[in-house]
């Protein structure tokens, strides 16, 4: 009982090692796509454009991991693989999904964001971030 305890132990700190860097990673792109720095707009300037984006990216990372944590039906290799795998393709597809998102509307996305005053335009890109992120946990088998 105690090993299998303590095998369980070491394989949920795998598994959240692998979350902690993928939403490490969100947040780094998430900083690359805003003028300033993410750090600033968010813990100094209070920036509420800039949280919602940021923490709209790290729920869609979090349901990618679940989801592949969940159908990993307890091979912790796969498990392990599957989360970064489907990670990482979820991250990319977020911000190929903001990119297009900026392409297809008015102004500058990024401009947008660190402007002091709330836009509707941050709670789209927040619900492309979720449901990128669903669309990919769905898809995983």
């Amino acid at each position: 009982m105690l090993t299998t305890l303590a095998t369980d132990l070491l394989a949920t700190l795998a598994y959240g090692v692998v979350g902690l860097v993928l939403m490490a990673v969100g947040y780094l792109l998430v900083d690359l796509a805003t003028p300033g720095r993410l750090h600033d707009l968010i813990w100094v300037d209070r920036n509420r454009n800039a949280a919602l984006l940021l923490a709209s990216n790290l729920a869609g990372v979090g349901v990618i991991v679940t989801t592949a944590i969940v159908v990993s039906h307890d091979d912790f290799v796969e498990g392990i693989v599957s989360c970064a795998a489907y990670g990482l393709l979820g991250l990319l597809i977020m911000a190929g999904a903001f990119l297009l998102l900026d392409l297809a509307t008015p102004g500058q996305l990024g401009e947008i964001l660190v402007d002091p005053e709330p836009h509707p335009a941050v709670w789209v890109s927040a619900v492309v971030h979720l449901s990128t992120g669903a669309v990919i946990a769905a898809a995983i088998s």
